[in-house]
């Protein structure tokens, strides 16, 4: 069975509409865990349906290791991104971990990737499932 991470921090409402989706699209084959930067964003996660939840950097660091994909927003790789809640070694565990990573490209942070286009997040979802999960 595929283990996906969802990675998400503040009030968890990108993971918790990235799990929605994939437990629409998916059911029960796969297994979800919900890695949250805080309390609060887990509990949000766990209450769209992942399958498991931990909170804080170490669960996410030790965590990250034994995924097969990790979803997330684009600030999960960045240092000090989510007004700070994703440390360091939060962005270096899971930038490096041999996991395949998709990520959103929704930020607070002063990043713009270039060629993309601004979209809604539901959008950004259908997309991560149909074109990075289902195909593969």
């Amino acid at each position: 069975m595929k283990r996906i991470g969802v990675i998400d921090g503040q009030g968890g409402g990108i993971g918790s509409t990235i799990i929605k989706r994939l437990r629409n699209a998916f059911e029960e084959t796969i297994e979800i865990v919900a890695l949250g930067t805080n309390a609060i964003a887990t509990t949000q996660m766990l209450k769209a349906r992942a399958n498991r939840g931990a909170s804080g950097e170490n669960a996410i660091v030790q965590t990250v290791k034994t995924l097969d994909v990790i979803v997330g927003p684009i600030g999960i790789i960045v240092a000090h991104a989510m007004m700070g809640e994703v440390t360091p070694k939060i962005a270096e565990a899971v930038a490096s971990c041999p996991a395949k990573k998709i990520l959103i490209p929704l930020s607070q942070e002063n990043i713009e990737v270039v060629g993309i286009a601004q979209r809604p997040l539901p959008k950004l979802v259908e997309e991560l499932i149909e074109k990075h999960l289902q195909s593969g």
